[in-house]
């Protein structure tokens, strides 16, 4: 049923919805109206023979998808939870894997990284808000991002951030404008890998997590294993808008349930920030 309703919330046209999910028409509108009755609520109106969203429906939508991609990867077994922090692993054919998890914020005080211990003192300070003289210090350290109908677009890359120094200044403001790329494992995937930023776009708040991959160091290069913490900041930009900042550092312990520490001993040295704490902010 709920795919039924992604799709045609997608398409917003019943005759491609049915072609697209291998279906009929009658037992996509008998799917449709199963869930309103379950819901409560009417999903959908017909306005000269054309589909719209009610209300309703939109509100739906988000968790609706969240639902179905984290269902896919449960029944591999590839998400879950432990000890009450949401788990994701994905791997591919040729060898890529990814691995996130989320982690408690407690570790942001007890783990040997400077930098996020003061750009969650400089964001709490500020008020969240880009242009304070608080956030001075760690903006050359940040990425921010804004939402578009495109998607997440990075619009600022700090010069001193963790991707500047594993890409390469030059290369890595190329992202600067573009939206987040796509990941191997297709759609259902990046829907996994943007629920934080869904999450603390709602909540304004921060969310830690750990992610551990193997990426590139130059177009085209071999990737090599890369293992840091990502401390994801609800910000204000000048005009009030909603700026969604990512600190991210080099991860000294391997803090991803079933990983063991051979990644940080295969990590590129020189992939790690350079960030002094000032005693008297921490």
């Amino acid at each position: 049923m709920m795919r039924s309703f992604l799709m045609l919330a997608h398409t917003l046209n019943l005759t491609i919805a049915v072609k697209e999910l291998g279906s009929t028409r009658q037992t996509l509108r008998r799917h449709i109206m199963a869930l309103e009755e379950q819901m409560g609520v009417t999903l959908f109106v017909v306005e000269d023979r054309r589909y719209h969203l009610t209300e309703a429906g939109r509100a739906a939508l988000p968790e609706a998808r969240e639902l179905v991609s984290r269902g896919k990867y449960w029944v591999r077994g590839q998400s879950y939870h432990t000890e009450g922090l949401s788990r994701l692993a994905h791997h591919e054919t040729n060898g890529w894997s990814f691995y996130q998890q989320h982690q408690p914020i407690s570790n942001i005080w007890d783990a040997d990284s400077p930098l996020l211990r003061e750009a969650t003192v400089a964001w709490a300070r500020s008020g969240g808000w880009l242009e304070d003289k608080g956030m001075a210090k760690i903006r050359p350290h940040v990425l921010v991002y804004r939402d578009s109908p495109s998607g997440w677009i990075c619009v600022e890359l700090g010069e001193e951030s963790f991707y500047s120094r594993w890409w390469g200044w030059r290369d890595a403001r190329s992202a600067i404008g573009r939206p987040l790329g796509e990941f191997p494992g297709g759609e259902d995937f990046a829907q996994m890998l943007e629920q934080p930023f869904r999450e603390i776009q709602a909540s304004r708040g921060v969310r830690l997590d750990e992610v551990v991959t193997r990426l590139p160091r130059e177009k085209g290069g071999k990737p090599v294993p890369v293992a840091y913490q990502r401390l994801l900041l609800g910000g204000r930009f000048p005009d009030g808008s909603f700026a969604l900042i990512a600190v991210v550092d080099r991860s000294e312990k391997i803090g991803i349930a079933g990983l063991d520490q051979s990644v940080l001993e295969a990590m590129p040295l020189d992939a790690t920030t350079s960030f002094e704490a000032s005693a008297c902010n921490i």
